[in-house]
């Protein structure tokens, strides 16, 4: 109907007005014969791609090349090299698409926050520059919402007309589409565990970590096949839901995942639905079960059936999902596969915890679930398990490597969500945080630069780490208690799958 509509309406490249009138007078028979057209016109060049597709896959057989790809031999071979040539032909049409809502910038890993009242002479970073973070003059949080609306608004301006064969329901209106701020973060070096001197990734990189042999080891005993070039690599992938969460929660970002990579395996976690308000020890011990049996399992079929080469296992976490499953690395059962950490993907975790909340609303939710109904995670979030910050569960958690064996790190944020403090979400200084020399903020300082020396950790290839902040259009929420107290961005994660669309369309090597 469409290409009907346009021969009508366009004649030499000007807009015929009569056209309108014409197909508005046009009767039911008429317009069906107009379908019947276009349905014969349709499947005319149906037959001529399935014609041309022949002809393509004879040439290869025969030997000849084709748009680029060399011969194979093998029927089958040849049509799978043809569709994944169209496949990622079709990708890179969309990630130029797409781009229009993503905004790019790279940035420089800080050496090392440190407090104001410290000494900075001793604390020079690398080629002289001092690490040192006073005073945040504007809130990070209204600054990136301010870039956001700005490019938004700037998108209203465009004239988006695209003619390429896709879905085209996401360019209905587009200035409801989310807005992806993208930092990718430069790698610094690393500071020695006296935090007084820096040393580069170079002295770093012929050092092995004996957690590493110990995995190398245990990975060879479970398995019982030794690494070979010809087996196969299980990739795993597992999805954590958050608090009164459900398993299939993140089932949106599942799907875009194994649209890139169809033989991805994945698990749904589902062992600690209904039992969030219990301590995150008890969680992640539950979970670190739940994985390493899946794991087992699936190990056990790939080797039945040729063998297996190596393991890829990623991680997507949502809200204190995040939490359950960095506490389930640090358990003894995960060691083993700690090595064949891939991707990990925060959606909005409060990784640093809510020392420095400022959504009034919320914190005083908080505080009626701890006062009410005695929920010990929150507790463990808001550092009231114990008077001495210091002995707390999500400052020891901080310490535990549990971010340093991924290869690629990404951290998903909302400044709309006022359910997880923007800060703690991005893992990173915020405006309440810096120039306070309390015990408060000098423990907030320690736990911060202990999750980035983790991430600056040296790898055998390099790391990716990224920071996304997705800024949604809530406008279609009107002004009711989720768009006042944050939650509909926070829960808007899990109900859109644009910004998964996007991000994982966009660095689809991250996800194969």
């Amino acid at each position: 109907f469409n290409a009907f509509f346009f021969s009508c309406v366009f004649q030499k490249g000007n807009i015929d007005t009569q056209s309108f009138r014409t197909l508005d007078s046009l009767s039911n028979d008429e317009l069906l014969c107009s379908f019947h057209l276009l349905g014969n016109q349709t499947f005319h060049l149906w037959s001529t791609f399935s014609k041309f597709h022949r002809k393509a896959q004879t040439w290869l057989i025969h030997g000849e090349e084709f748009n680029g790809i060399e011969p194979i031999g093998n029927f089958w071979a040849n049509k799978i090299k043809i569709l994944e040539h169209l496949q990622d032909q079709w990708a890179i049409d969309r990630r130029a698409e797409w781009s229009i809502w993503m905004v790019h910038s790279k940035v420089e890993m800080p050496h090392q926050y440190i407090s104001s009242a410290v000494d900075d002479s001793s604390y020079h970073g690398f080629h002289g520059r001092a690490p040192v973070l006073r005073k945040i003059s504007e809130d990070p949080a209204q600054t990136a919402a301010m870039r956001a609306e700005l490019h938004r608004r700037s998108i209203a301006q465009m004239r988006i007309n695209s003619r390429s064969i896709q879905d085209l329901h996401i360019f209905g209106d587009p200035s409801r589409i989310p807005i992806m701020l993208v930092e990718r973060t430069v790698n610094a070096p690393l500071r020695s565990t006296s935090g007084n001197s820096y040393f580069s990734r170079a002295d770093q990189k012929n050092k092995v970590s004996p957690l590493s042999e110990v995995g190398s080891k245990a990975m060879d005993k479970l398995s019982g096949v030794s690494s070979r070039q010809s087996g196969r690599v299980l990739k795993i992938v597992v999805f954590v839901h958050g608090f009164q969460g459900h398993h299939l929660d993140l089932r949106l970002v599942r799907n875009q995942w194994l649209l890139i990579d169809p033989k991805v395996e994945f698990l749904m976690s589902e062992v600690n639905e209904e039992k969030t308000s219990g301590d995150f020890r008890e969680m992640g011990q539950r979970l670190a079960q739940e994985v390493v049996s899946f794991i087992k399992k699936k190990m056990d079929k790939v080797s039945r059936s040729g063998g297996l080469r190596s393991i890829k296992l990623s991680f997507v976490g949502h809200s204190i999902g995040n939490i359950i499953l960095r506490t389930a690395l640090t358990e003894s059962v995960m060691e083993p596969y700690l090595r064949f950490l891939y991707t990990y993907v925060s959606v909005s975790g409060p990784h640093l915890g809510y020392l420095y909340s400022s959504n009034s609303l919320f914190n005083s939710g908080l505080w009626l679930l701890k006062k009410l109904k005695g929920t010990q995670c929150i507790h463990q979030l808001t550092f009231t398990d114990d008077p001495d910050l210091q002995n707390t569960f999500l400052y020891g958690l901080c310490k535990q490597k549990t971010l340093e064996n991924f290869r690629n790190i990404i951290l998903l944020s909302s400044p709309q969500d006022g359910y997880v403090p923007y800060h703690s979400a991005r893992i990173e200084m915020c405006q309440a945080s810096s120039g306070d020399n309390s015990k408060k903020g000098k423990v907030f300082l320690e736990m911060l630069n202990d999750c980035l020396d983790q991430i600056r950790a040296p790898l055998s290839e390099p790391r990716v780490f990224m920071r996304c902040d997705v800024n949604f259009d809530i406008s279609l929420h009107g002004r009711s208690l989720n768009t006042i107290i944050g939650r509909a961005a926070h829960i808007e994660f899990l109900e859109s799958d644009i910004f998964a669309r996007f991000l994982m369309w966009s660095f689809p090597e991250l996800f194969r």
